[in-house]
């Protein structure tokens, strides 16, 4: 199993309003790198919730509920997207600084590659991420 980060600017898209709504096709991403992480999910996989810009904290898992089809939103070009769907919210969300100042944590793409709206995740920072937010 992999594991993945997603990242959503809470003003756009926050995590009440994916728990409102169950399940949610992302879309919208425009980057090639992170497009295809997009069709590397499976079924089933779990995803780290990421509120970027405002807040910039981990705040709930979810897991990916049906594998990458053509972007919806995309007007021209190979654009993916998945269906994820809320498992649960995180008893404290993980703030970046907290994931910088983690020896694991700090090597994450989220760090390296701060732009990118999806990346992967090891194993041993999925569970990282679980344990600083007391799951």
């Amino acid at each position: 199993m992999n594991y993945w980060l997603v990242k959503s600017e809470p003003a756009a898209y926050d995590w009440a309003a994916f728990v409102k709504d169950g399940r949610a096709a992302w879309t919208g991403v425009r980057n090639f790198q992170a497009r295809n992480h997009l069709r590397a999910m499976k079924t089933g996989e779990l995803v780290c919730f990421y509120h970027s810009v405002t807040g910039k904290e981990v705040v709930g898992v979810a897991k990916v509920v049906r594998e990458f089809y053509a972007d919806p939103t995309a007007t021209e070009g190979d654009w993916s997207c998945v269906d994820l769907a809320p498992v649960k919210a995180l008893p404290q969300p993980v703030s970046l600084a907290a994931i910088k100042a983690d020896a694991l944590l700090k090597a994450m793409p989220l760090v390296k590659q701060s732009r990118l709206s999806v990346t992967p995740l090891s194993e041993a920072q999925f569970r990282r991420l679980l344990k600083l937010a007391g799951d």
